[in-house]
């Protein structure tokens, strides 16, 4: 995985709430385990829509999502975050999220941030003000920034935070102690 530091982009912006897993990937898409070419089935049901946003203008180079509460809830499908991630995605921000979705998009690179509702709605407005307008994610403050000053914190648990930061997953995370392990087991005759 990369490390995620700090990330400035534009938004792309869907404040649907209850977005469910099916609806981020359909599962008549879900017959392959290979992450790579997922995203041209990202929102496939919605896309035919041509006003859907992540079909407007610059919406490929976004790398921060914006959406409604409740996002990821359904089945707990990984090909969701691995689907988000292919698009481009490294972050999504929403007044919640499903806890498995969350959980699953942080061992995947893709960092949730919970943010109130009206933090979600005063980005929103700003953004719907300037498509362009970059806002800034920094996971080490913890802390989303937009360009008018105004920022907001979050949270993330203290190990996904690690592992984002340094770009590992549970297996990197594990492999990280390798010196550790190879000593304790030299120690115990291992």
């Amino acid at each position: 995985m990369k490390p995620f530091g700090t990330l400035t982009s534009t938004v792309v912006v869907l404040p649907v709430p209850d977005i469910d897993t099916d609806q981020i990937i359909p599962a008549r898409f879900l017959k392959g385990t290979d992450k790579v070419g997922l995203s041209a089935s990202l929102f496939a049901d919605w896309r035919s829509n041509p006003d859907f946003p992540l079909l407007a203008p610059g919406a490929k180079e976004a790398q921060i999502l914006l959406a409604g509460a409740n996002f990821g809830c359904g089945s707990s499908r990984e090909h969701a975050p691995w689907a988000l991630v292919d698009w481009g995605f490294r972050a999504i921000i929403a007044p919640s999220f499903a806890d498995i979705f969350k959980q699953n998009a942080t061992k995947n690179g893709l960092l949730p941030i919970a943010l109130g509702v009206e933090a979600c709605d005063y980005i929103e407005s700003a953004v719907r003000r300037e498509p362009s307008a970059k806002v800034e994610v920094d996971l080490e403050r913890e802390r989303v920034g937009l360009p008018d000053g105004t920022s907001f914190s979050f949270s993330v648990d203290t190990f996904s935070r690690h592992c984002l930061l340094n770009g590992l997953d549970e297996l990197g995370y594990i492999l990280s102690f390798t010196d550790r392990i190879t000593a304790h087991e030299r120690r115990h005759g291992g």
